[in-house]
């Protein structure tokens, strides 16, 4: 590891930075220092608007790659370097705004069903069950699970922020049934490194496989399977409040998309007219 590369990590680590933004900095760091073939240190804002407009030009990469590659340069620079101006002018587009993948309660039945394996079934349905980031669902402990008050604790999400969120009946069931089978001390879902928990890539790879046996034509991924818990629970009618607290939104505003995913939750809304007593010469409904 390069000197400048350890004060970075530092830098970030001392701003109590998340461990995944650590990481996603550091790669768009070194991406654009491998592009040039020198250190940082000795380019400037020439080198940043070539490397951005070759991003955006010749890669074509999705605009959240873009604003963490921005992101990323700047706190370098800025901070870690202490250079102000190299990225002046230089702001983070806002990204498109497209609606999530949603499934079916149906769908989410058959791709359960699909899943070989007692342990990899047990952590997608963690992480449909509790509405889960794949990053939350990896890291649970065994201790996360409070059976007596019926919840799971996540540690340090999204934010660096603890939160508490419903620990299913039926979940619970089939965690214990896991727990006498693999028996794990300290990881929930142990890896097969010792010591480390199962890896995010291995838990999305089980999910793209489970949703390809189960024939599925829709591009399924973990976070998938958050949005259709948000979209479920929209649609059985529980309060957008309650689903954002479960989430772990900040703003409810992100929490509010669910509302334009589900078709049932527009259809059973009564329009504020219907409340309107009847106009003179006005024909009855």
């Amino acid at each position: 590891m390069t000197p400048l590369r350890q004060r970075m990590i530092d830098d970030m680590k001392l701003r109590n930075f998340a461990p995944r933004t650590i990481e996603v900095y550091v790669s768009r760091v070194a991406t654009f220092a491998r592009y040039f073939g020198r250190s940082p240190e000795v380019l400037g804002r020439d080198e940043v608007r070539a490397y951005l407009l070759h991003l955006v030009h010749d890669q074509h990469v999705c605009w959240s790659t873009f604003n963490q590659t921005v992101a990323g340069l700047r706190f370098l620079y800025e901070v870690t370097l202490g250079r102000e101006g190299v990225l002046v002018h230089i702001a983070c587009p806002k990204q498109p705004k497209k609606l999530p993948v949603v499934l079916s309660l149906e769908e989410v039945a058959r791709l359960f069903a699909a899943i070989v394996g007692l342990k990899h079934r047990a952590i997608l349905m963690t992480a449909y069950a509790a509405g889960l980031r794949i990053s939350e669902v990896v890291a649970l402990r065994v201790d996360d699970i409070d059976s007596g008050r019926m919840v799971l604790r996540t540690r340090q999400a999204k934010g660096r922020r603890d939160r508490y969120v419903m620990l299913s009946p039926r979940l619970l069931t089939l965690l214990r049934e896991y727990w006498k089978a693999a028996r794990p001390t300290e990881w929930l879902f142990p890896g097969d490194i010792p010591g480390r928990p199962v890896t995010a890539g291995t838990v999305h790879r089980v999910c793209v496989q489970a949703a390809r046996d189960a024939g599925l034509g829709k591009h399924v991924t973990v976070h998938t399977l958050r949005h259709s818990f948000a979209t479920h629970l929209l649609e059985a009618g529980t309060d957008i409040r309650t689903i954002q607290v479960l989430l772990g939104h900040r703003n409810l505003k992100t929490t509010a998309v669910y509302t334009h995913v589900s078709p049932l939750a527009v259809e059973t809304t009564r329009s504020p007219l219907d409340r309107i007593g009847p106009l003179p010469g006005e024909p009855h409904p």
